[in-house]
């Protein structure tokens, strides 16, 4: 376990979190302002109504939600009746959830209600509304309950209330005692990352290995009690679930979960609540620092950032310090395989070493950059980036040969990710070998967006890369090959596109092209395509 992590399971983080700091304001949401102690009570009920449902230890339980108070009670519940977590991106259309609810094997699921317009209900529906199980989805023969995070629900779903109730006739001393049955090696969570095939993966971490890298992490960043923390970072990532949530109860701090990020709602959160800390994607400070009425609200709490995810200007290091008055600006790289942390800065590094680096290897990992062959190269040479310790996955849920393909017998996972090392360890993030790239602080995958775009009855062939973007730092470039006769415009490709997938992995340009250019292998020569 390590000796930095006082608790050896989420349940007894929350129980531990609920009874040290039981006057403290856990979390403010909108108008709700709830208690530590309230929290600590709100989970316990939650994993009675998860327990009186039928959810035993093991059972993954997903949630498809934006930030809330009940996501953060009906997470927190599940875990604790032995369950393991199954966080679904926001963004994704309903066959996209639903194919990652039927590999996952869901039993239980929470909802959202409506968000930005969308009945994520409906969408569900129109995925997995046939088929031959017998729960409310029956193309989902595994899920036997669905249960709406709101007071209205279709008839064969369960509202949120209706939910809780069932779970009024199971006694404390029963929830307590399941909560105190899971053990430290028991999977906590399995969040799902598209891979370079575009079929989503499930990263497999245990409850020992997240509270350890996020003691880590609170103790890096110098989290503490009595801090105001604006989780804007989605709860389905592990930046806003762990480094959000988890990290508040080991310090006592206050949550308030931002379900969307805007920027005014944003600066008007950071003055009413006195927020002190503000992770996220560099997009979101620089909005932050450049929107025309900032000066119109009190920023001064603000003491903490900790950024990542893509490149980070000097230039916003430096406006964040010296223009916003923040203490401590911190870097940092992970990815889902390896908990979400790998490498991160420490306080009292100098600027240009937060501004061009993620940082050092945390305590208990290794860090390697290799050639092709697999031999480290020296510092400054480019390589791919392998990570080794307590940190690193325990492998893809009910996948062996794509975990096989990423982690070798000796422990080192290979990240897909091309970065350098400098001689004092910090390691810098230079391209990433899956072509991956980041929309907004979403990662995207072209290889997923590419089979999408081929569904398209106009697409032969197709091919997408990231380019810059002011505003989203990257977003995709598809290169299309239109079947012959076909009237395809960019303009109609997008428009389809928006409706089939998630926002952020919708090209925002097309260039219709001849044919794509390819290697001897038949590989499309991706490079070729980013010159242009």
């Amino acid at each position: 376990m390590g000796a930095d992590v006082e608790w050896d399971s989420i349940p007894a983080l929350v129980r531990s979190a609920a009874e040290r700091y039981a006057d403290t304001e856990a979390v403010v949401d909108g108008r709700t302002r709830v208690s530590y102690g309230d929290l600590g009570a709100r989970v316990e009920r939650a994993a009675a109504a998860c327990v009186a449902h039928g959810v035993r230890a093991g059972d993954r339980v997903a949630l498809w939600a934006p930030n809330s108070l009940d996501w953060i009670v009906s997470a927190l519940g599940a875990v604790s009746a032995g369950a393991v977590l199954v966080p679904l991106n926001t963004r994704f259309k309903g066959a996209e959830a639903a194919d990652v609810l039927g590999r996952s094997g869901a039993r239980l699921l929470f909802v959202t209600g409506t968000f930005l317009g969308t009945s994520y209900v409906a969408s569900l529906r129109r995925a997995a509304g046939e088929g031959p199980g017998p729960g409310p989805l029956p193309g989902l023969p595994a899920l036997r309950e669905v249960v709406v995070l709101s007071d209205d629900a279709p008839a064969d779903f369960r509202t949120w209330k209706e939910f809780l109730a069932g779970g009024d006739g199971v006694g404390a001393a029963e929830v307590r005692a399941r909560a105190s049955a899971v053990r430290p090696d028991s999977p906590s969570d399995i969040v799902f990352t598209s891979g370079t095939t575009g079929r989503p993966k499930g990263a497999v971490i245990t409850h020992a290995q997240t509270l350890r890298a996020y003691g880590i992490w609170t103790g890096l960043a110098g989290l503490a009690r009595g801090d105001r923390y604006l989780i804007v970072n989605p709860f389905f990532h592990t930046f806003g679930y762990k480094a959000g949530v988890l990290a508040c109860l080991m310090r006592g701090a206050t949550m308030i979960p931002q379900p969307v990020f805007n920027v005014d709602t944003a600066l008007a959160n950071i003055a009413a609540e006195r927020v002190s800390v503000l992770p996220g994607p560099p997009t979101l400070h620089q909005s932050l620092l450049d929107h025309p009425a900032r000066d119109a609200h009190d920023l001064s709490a603000l003491r903490l950032v900790v950024t990542g995810a893509a490149v980070v200007p000097l230039r916003l290091v430096e406006r964040l310090r010296g223009e916003l008055g923040v203490d401590t600006v911190l870097t940092a790289y992970g990815l889902s395989e390896a908990s979400g942390i790998v490498t991160m800065c420490r306080r009292g590094d100098d600027p240009s070493v937060i501004a061009s680096t993620s940082g050092r290897a945390i305590p208990g990992t290794e860090v390697r950059v290799v050639d092709a062959a697999g031999r480290p190269v020296p510092a400054g040479t480019p390589g791919e980036v392998l990570v080794r310790g307590f940190n690193v996955m325990r492998g893809y849920y009910e996948d062996e040969a794509a975990t096989a393909e990423v982690l070798g017998p000796d422990g080192w996972l290979h990240t897909g990710d091309v970065g350098v090392l400098d001689p004092a360890g910090n390691l810098r993030i230079t391209d990433r070998i899956k072509d991956m790239f980041i929309v907004g602080g979403f990662n995207a995958y072209p290889a997923e967006i590419e089979q999408l775009l081929g569904l398209h009855p106009d697409v032969a062939d197709v091919a997408v890369v990231g380019v810059p973007d002011g505003r989203l730092g990257e977003v995709g470039r598809a290169y299309v090959v239109r079947r012959p006769g076909a009237l395809l415009t960019a303009d109609d490709l997008i428009a389809w596109s928006r409706r089939e997938m998630a926002n952020y992995k919708v090209p925002r340009s097309v260039e219709f092209v001849r044919e794509l250019p390819r290697n001897a292998s038949g590989k499309v020569v991706k490079g070729e395509l980013r010159e242009r």
